[in-house]
């Protein structure tokens, strides 16, 4: 069976995580038979698939067989040589040199970042059960930070801990932000990679200051602005509220700059004072079986590539006080000057137990090509799966394929919020989109944990010639009896070769 690409994996001294895109044609009621030196260690109807619990520095040969149940032979899917590596030294952070204290009290910044700063290649440092009180911390490349089960690397609340200020984007607009709680990499849109080999693992929690954090750096910012914001008068409407400009420095949970070949595995992800995890200029960033949690959290998204590429994310649920996943690249004009698309993204088996879901935009000024999402759930969300932007912003969106999901509704549309900023010569393109075999709910998770009935597909292109959306695909759908009056809506304005194909009404 041909795939578009091969078997990926990601090695600890113990563990091999496989993950593959889903073939094209999967036979339906097939699953995957995964073996280790011949023997059967389990099957999935997943597309990755964890083998723990084994041998440092030892070879394994590894093969997924494609079991189906009207045929007798399988076909070998993957068969590949892969070898564990080797036990890397603990640099405890709580015993010599560094007597970091798990109290839930005690400041312990200075201690974990000599530990960051003393890793090497073959280190990683160690946080241990207990709850760590920090502030802002710096990674560098080719280091490893691991958290114990019950560890908590807890951020303050107090903006004073996450000084210096960083160059970073928010919204799509490069700014000095103040430092993230973990903070990779070194912004710079006209450079290369400057941070690489980033492995950050294991059954602990890394969270910040969430809401009091925002609000305390918010009405800090506001008395640092007010001259500017008086003078903005009226033009401040054109931001979605009071607090957008001031909010745009509050710092993520983890920045990741200019940074290559990252990985974030098994690690609950909490209370950012904004997005959570966040990748810009960066590169093959994958981040799997973790759990977000940001709740209540103004801007709480989840998971989001900036202007990045090849980046990959898995095995993930999701309660977020805004976007589970959104992906971006830049808000005009300067989105458009710096133009870095933001492409080859794939989500998959990924789960929003609350939220906004999965989107794309608002802020796309640089582009989004070669988005693929395949097996998730964004049923219990807002917006499920939202293609946006507004008029002013120029850029594309383009060769987004959504296949075998469940989502609250489908959206690709205008939207009015986040729209300052000088307007872009021509409106944005959405077009080369495909939605298949999808179960879509028409009706969504509010904010009160309230069910509403919403048009299941609502399509709404820009209403100037030639920049209607285009080429765009709904086959094989089953729209669910979400809407209380008994009907579905599917609405389309300024579209032009859509198709639907198979369309059911459950």
């Amino acid at each position: 069976m041909k795939i578009t690409k091969p078997v990926e994996n990601l090695l600890t001294c113990e563990s091999i995580t496989l993950f593959w895109n889903k073939p094209e044609l999967f036979p339906e009621g097939a699953a995957y038979r995964i073996t280790v030196d011949g023997k059967t260690h389990g099957t999935t109807d997943k597309t990755h698939y964890l083998i723990d619990n084994l041998l440092e520095e030892t070879i394994y040969q590894i093969q997924i067989f494609i079991d189906q149940t009207n045929q007798e032979a399988e076909d070998l899917f993957y068969s590949e040589t892969l070898h564990t590596g080797k036990k890397k030294r603990l640099l405890d952070i709580s015993e010599a040199p560094y007597f970091a204290a798990g109290d839930g009290k005690t400041m312990n910044t200075a201690a974990i970042q000599k530990a960051i700063d003393d890793c090497g290649p073959e280190d990683a440092v160690y946080i241990p059960a207990g709850v760590f009180m920090t502030g802002a911390l710096k990674l560098h490349s080719h280091m490893e930070l691991y958290l114990e089960q019950s560890a908590v690397l807890q951020g303050t609340q107090k903006p004073e801990d996450y000084l210096p200020r960083i160059k970073s984007r928010f919204e799509g607009l490069e700014m000095e932000c103040y430092s993230s709680l973990l903070n990779l990499g070194e912004l710079d849109h006209k450079a290369g990679y400057n941070c690489s080999h980033v492995v950050i693992r294991g059954k602990g929690t890394i969270a910040s200051g969430g809401r009091e954090l925002a609000e305390n750096i918010i009405a800090s910012e506001k008395e640092r602005l007010k001259d500017y914001l008086a003078e903005l008068g009226d033009k401040i409407n054109e931001c979605e509220k009071a607090d957008t400009i001031p909010g745009r420095v509050r710092p993520r949970l983890i920045n990741i700059s200019n940074s290559q070949k990252v990985s974030i595995s098994g690690v609950s992800l909490e209370n950012g004072a904004s997005w959570n995890v966040h990748m810009i200029y960066s590169d093959q960033i994958i981040t799997n079986y973790c759990t977000f949690r940001s709740e209540g959290v103004w801007n709480g998204d989840g998971w989001d590539p900036d202007s990045s590429t090849n980046c990959t994310i898995f095995g993930c649920d999701f309660y977020t006080g805004d976007d589970s996943i959104a992906i971006k690249s830049g808000k005009n004009p300067e989105g458009n000057v710096i133009n870095r698309p933001c492409e080859h993204i794939r989500i998959f088996d990924c789960k929003s137990a609350y939220g906004h879901g999965i989107t794309m935009g608002s802020e796309m000024s640089g582009g989004i090509n070669d988005v693929s999402i395949w097996d998730c759930d964004m049923g219990s969300s807002m917006y499920g799966i939202e293609i946006k932007a507004t008029k002013k912003r120029g850029g594309y969106v383009r060769n987004i394929h959504v296949r075998d999901c469940t989502a609250a509704r489908i959206l690709m549309h205008s939207v009015g919020y986040n729209d300052d900023g000088i307007a872009a010569s021509t409106p944005p393109v959405f077009e080369q989109c495909r939605f298949e075999h999808l179960h879509i709910l028409g009706e969504y998770l509010g904010k009160d944990g309230e069910w509403n009935s919403c048009k299941a597909i609502e399509l709404c292109g820009f209403n100037e010639p030639g920049y209607e959306q285009r080429d765009i695909t709904f086959s094989n759908i089953i729209i669910g009896n979400g809407n209380k009056s008994g009907e579905q809506m599917i609405s389309m304005e300024c579209c032009e070769n859509v198709t639907l194909e198979h369309i059911s009404v459950k």
